[in-house]
Parts: C-alpha cells; sequence; structure tokens
C-alpha cells in the first residue's frame, strides 16, 4: 500500500489526467493543457469540499427520491462553477457539464481501479 502522500499525489495525477481526457469525449468542455488540468482538479476538489457539500446536504431528500442519481446534477454545477474560476478551463452549458460530470466520474473511477488494485 502506498504512504498517504504518495497516494494523495498519485489520486491527483490520476484525477489531473481524467479531467484532461473528458474534452476528448465531451465537445463542450475544454482544457488548454495538462497543468491547467492540474490546477482545475485542486480548484474542483475545493469547490466539492465546500459547496459540493452544501448542495448534496440542501438536496438530500432529492437525493434519496432519486436513488443518488442527483449527485450527478450537483457534481455538474461542482464542475460549471470550477470552470469560473479556472483560466485555460471552459464548460460551455449545462449539459456539456452533466456529461462532462459523468464521463469524469467514470474515468475517475476506472482509472483508480487500474493503478490501485
Amino acid at each position: 500500500m502506498l504512504h498517504a502522500p504518495v497516494y494523495w499525489l498519485v489520486s491527483w495525477l490520476l484525477s489531473a489526467l481524467a479531467l484532461w481526457l473528458v474534452p476528448r469525449v465531451i465537445p463542450g468542455i475544454q482544457v488548454r493543457d495538462f497543468a491547467v488540468a492540474m490546477i482545475a482538479t485542486f480548484i474542483l476538489a475545493v469547490v466539492d469540499f465546500f459547496i459540493g457539500t452544501f448542495l448534496r446536504f440542501l438536496s438530500l431528500p432529492l437525493i434519496w427520491l432519486t436513488l443518488g442519481l442527483f449527485t450527478l446534477v450537483i457534481k455538474a454545477v461542482v464542475l460549471k462553477i470550477t470552470s469560473m474560476f479556472t483560466p485555460g478551463f471552459r464548460v460551455h452549458g449545462f449539459v456539456a457539464a452533466f456529461l462532462g460530470a459523468i464521463v469524469l466520474t467514470v474515468l475517475n473511477f476506472v482509472l483508480r481501479q487500474v493503478v490501485f488494485a
């Protein structure tokens, strides 16, 4: 098992790689380069921690009613907010943010399974 700092670094790089790959699948998302993906990944984590947690708390009944699927809407909102704070990272519209959130979640899962399994 990896030590915590190494695990966090590898995890951050995998998340940045996933974010860098998303625009290759979703045309409404733009990431200028891998360095921007690394910065956007950090900002995405901060936005998700503060705003995403608050949104999940407020929408807990909707999350329960939709069996967790509403969390994809929250992830899309967090992705869109992140694009507002990150130069070189753009999300054009809610549909692109929603599809990007789905692809980003799947890519993160697959990359972590390949590396950490």
